[in-house]
């Protein structure tokens, strides 16, 4: 370990402005650094360079097939498979003796001179946030159970036969992605780890204490998506870390937040910036969605594996 930290270099956090707050990040070097920080196939339990590797691919999938291939075969991965629906997006990357299965949210970027399309439009999928059964235990948000249904019927049985084969399955996901990874995980047999980034409640108190996999949720700093929807009735999945600006902490609580003042604060704040960015006169972003911004994830969790 003292070797691999001499060899590691910090990164600067990217500079965010309404241009380039949504993905894909095609100038971005995915996995820079992987040789001397290699997946750990086999862990059991919460491991940080998994945990680098995990959101380096919850962030690529966001990119077209083309792109993200190329990263995943730099980066040992012998072969791929995409997976499209309406609502979301998945591949399923295998290595030989593990697989990833990295799920994206809807579409967020720009179209035509819309500008920035909103990330709470693209987490409240469908805008239908009613419960409705899991199949397992407790209830599920209703958008994100069809968006998964969107890929399932074929997903599914890729990924038990790749785990029939041998192959260890891990999950990931950013954003809504985020969400499908826990509904995924939750419905398969054998999952050997969750990590989520930025994800949004999925299911009610009981879903979330039913929940079976383990299940590691990153949160950065005032992240407004890991505020939704309410609770309660939702509840959030999995053990928490926290990434503020000092670093993450690992298993810590989340930071003070009143949800009666802020968040009708942060709504208010957000379309005021939403409409003047559309107006070409606005610059600054609340806190509360560039906080989202994937990239932050993946660069705070590379400078952390410096840490000791």
């Amino acid at each position: 370990m003292g070797k691999r930290m001499a060899e590691h270099r910090k990164k600067p956090l990217p500079e965010i402005t309404w241009d380039n707050i949504t993905p894909p990040y095609l100038d971005h070097a995915y996995f820079e650094g992987g040789t001397s920080f290699p997946f750990r196939i086999a862990v059991r339990g919460f491991d940080k360079v998994n945990a680098w590797w995990l959101a380096e691919m919850a962030t690529l999938v966001y990119a077209d097939p083309p792109f993200a291939g190329t990263f995943l075969y730099k980066a040992g991965f012998a072969s791929y498979r995409f997976f499209s629906g309406n609502s979301t997006q998945c591949y399923v990357a295998d290595a030989g003796d593990f697989a990833v299965a990295a799920f994206r949210g809807t579409e967020t970027r720009p179209r035509g001179d819309g500008g920035f399309e909103p990330v709470l439009a693209d987490i409240m999928t469908d805008v239908d946030i009613r419960l409705v059964p899991s199949g397992r235990s407790g209830k599920v948000h209703k958008g994100f159970r069809n968006a998964l249904e969107e890929v399932w019927g074929e997903l599914m049985p890729h990924l038990e036969k790749l785990a029939a084969d041998g192959r260890l399955i891990w999950l990931t996901g950013h954003s809504l992605g985020a969400a499908l990874a826990t509904l995924a995980a939750d419905r398969l047999s054998d999952v050997q780890g969750v990590y989520t980034f930025g994800s949004p409640r999925v299911g009610d108190r009981r879903f979330a204490d039913g929940y079976g996999a383990s299940l590691y949720r990153f949160v950065h700093r005032y992240d407004i998506v890991c505020r939704l929807p309410p609770s309660p009735p939702y509840a959030h999945v999995g053990e928490l870390h926290d990434i503020g600006a000092e670093g993450t902490r690992h298993g810590s609580a989340m930071r003070p937040y009143d949800p009666a003042a802020r968040i009708r604060n942060e709504f208010r704040r957000f379309f005021t910036a939403l409409g003047q960015e559309r107006r070409g006169t606005g610059d600054r972003i609340p806190d509360e969605i560039r906080d989202h911004v994937p990239l932050y994830y993946t660069v705070h969790l590379w400078n952390a594996l410096g840490e000791p």
